[in-house]
């Protein structure tokens, strides 16, 4: 989730990583009837969240925090399968194309927006035309830019849009629109669910900032209230959601704000908060023996990472021996089982395990630890400027541990100066990359917004993301470029993988980022709820969960 800038940039906190042999310890089963029907109907919860980058606009929303709230108060046109990760249909009554470019999107009757609109076409094509419009600034944009017109919309720094609407959005009937693409995209499905797609209702185009306290969905839940930023965002149940086994259970769930995990962990185990989904690095080593089957541990999509501000700081970073060097002296093995007590596990990819097109160890030496060579490898480069590397990160994230671990082992083994940039919240070191206002090392995580290989590449470190998008570092590759867009036009999703795996192979090659290790979601919840499933996002099944 950026978290995920897209998909966020992700506030992927104290998640323990993948294994091959985990498994949830709690259903991964919807249920429609709560718990074989021996759930407490209605009650009201808290979970622990972080405080939102910015104003819950879902074209503009793209980092963890925020998505979580907007998945529970909008609908998408498709969701996603919790085992397989494929596309279901959700709003969309069909979603058919005959050559992957002109595509026909029919909704099915009964949504509405909390405010009595009914959902229609036009909320989704309005909804679009604004999140691929540069001068709205919208973090989401990059996910538009497949759509016939989109550069007209996006023409680029310095220049006007000569447009507000997308000429490739056409609506046909109140349930039907089209959408026509540059070029063919065998993916485009895949991307439905993701928040940017989301509709809108026309009363946000008639007061935007109070849509972003209390925006108006289409989903389970409702806002009870604007957003109390630093404090709480409440939701209740929308009485006319319209889906059987989707309707929320509980009467209303408040989002509590923390600024560290240890405060929010100490909630849950006095049952003042209900739920959390990032626990802190603290409880790793205790929490399934204190939780039992209430501590639910399974793969999930995040990637952690070491990134570099490659346009700001090209002195210190802008030679891939310097970054491959970096990489090297890194001991991941000993990262994830001492600082997270095996609860993570090394990276050897920019890609999640969980997705398709991996490849175990596709990083080769450039992800194992060789200090040895590590070092001989910075000093044929030349080094960094003043020998000194400075490590920003989050400190609302349980970050502080694992970046002084891999601060001192730089310092052991490259033989420089660490220092160390904690922000105090994670949009706070989002807005200062966003605005090159920071050049040091910095941590990032990347979770998926749909389960595709493309959306580990394109989001984070393609051209059109570094001004709209998650490409924090600056990045530039005109052959991955063109992978990507060969990859995007293949004939077959296997066709498909085979080329964002060859784009794959010169990120690991020009390392804009290191990869670090992967996530496995943890979580845990108080013995008063029940039915509490976790995706493949990291984000909570709200409308399911009951009171115990």
């Amino acid at each position: 989730m950026r978290l995920t800038k897209t998909m966020r940039w992700t506030a992927l906190a104290a998640c323990t990583a993948l294994a091959i042999s985990a498994c949830s310890t709690s259903s991964d089963k919807k249920s429609s009837d709560g718990a074989n029907g021996s759930g407490k109907k209605g009650g009201s919860i808290s979970i622990e969240s972080g405080e939102p980058q910015h104003g819950l606009i879902p074209q503009n929303t793209a980092e963890s925090e925020g998505a979580q709230v907007l998945a529970q108060v909008f609908a998408g046109l498709v969701e996603y399968n919790r085992k397989t990760n494929e596309p279901e249909l959700r709003v969309a009554e069909s979603i058919e194309t005959a050559d992957s470019k002109v595509w026909t999107i029919k909704l099915k009757d009964g949504y509405t927006f909390h405010n009595g609109e009914k959902v229609t076409a036009q909320s989704f094509v309005d909804a679009w035309n604004w999140g691929a419009n540069q001068d709205n600034a919208a973090e989401g944009l990059p996910f538009f830019s497949k759509i016939d017109g989109a550069e007209e919309l996006a023409p680029g720094k310095d220049k006007k849009p000569a447009t507000d609407k997308l000429k490739g959005l056409k609506v046909v009937d109140d349930k039907t629109f089209t959408v026509t693409l540059t070029d063919p995209f065998s993916q485009f499905k895949v991307m439905l669910g993701y928040t940017a797609f989301y509709p809108v209702p026309k009363a946000f185009f008639q007061d935007k900032k109070a849509f972003e306290e209390s925006p108006i969905g289409n989903g389970p839940f409702q806002m009870d209230g604007k957003w109390e930023h630093n404090t709480q965002i409440k939701v209740k149940r929308y009485e006319n959601f319209p889906e059987s086994d989707g309707k929320a259970k509980l009467d209303s769930v408040t989002f509590k704000i923390y600024d560290k995990l240890e405060t929010a962990y100490n909630d849950l185990r006095a049952n003042n908060i209900q739920i959390t989904n990032k626990l802190p690095i603290s409880a790793m080593s205790t929490v399934a023996q204190e939780f039992g089957d209430r501590y639910i541990y399974k793969p999930e999509s995040g990637v952690g990472f070491i990134g570099f501000p490659l346009a700001t700081n090209p002195a210190s970073y802008g030679k891939p021996e310097i970054r491959k060097a970096i990489s090297m002296a890194i001991d991941r093995e000993a990262i994830t089982k001492t600082i997270f007590s095996g609860t993570r596990v090394p990276a050897d990819d920019f890609i999640s395990p969980i997705i398709p097109g991996y490849r175990k160890g596709a990083m080769g030496d450039a992800a194992k630890y060789d200090p040895a060579k590590a070092k001989e490898l910075f000093t044929t480069a030349g080094g960094v400027p003043n020998n000194a590397i400075e490590l920003g990160y989050n400190a609302d994230g349980g970050h502080k541990e694992w970046i002084e671990a891999v601060g001192n082992q730089l310092k052991k083994n490259l033989g420089v100066e660490v220092t160390f940039k904690p922000f105090e919240k994670f949009g706070k070191i989002l807005d200062a990359l966003g605005d090159k206002q920071y050049s040091g090392a910095f941590r990032m995580a990347w979770q998926m917004d749909y389960p595709s290989m493309e959306n580990y590449l394109r989001p984070i470190f393609s051209k059109v993301a570094i001004e709209n998008g998650s490409n924090y570092g600056g990045y530039v590759n005109e052959q991955f470029e063109s992978l990507l867009s060969q990859a995007d036009q293949a004939k077959s999703l296997e066709d498909g993988l085979k080329l964002y795996q060859q784009a794959d192979d010169i990120l690991i090659k020009d390392l804009p980022y290191i990869p670090v290790y992967t996530y496995m979601t943890s979580a845990a919840y108080a013995k008063t709820v029940k039915n509490v499933v976790v995706d493949a996002q990291n984000r909570i099944d709200l409308a399911n969960v009951e009171l115990a």
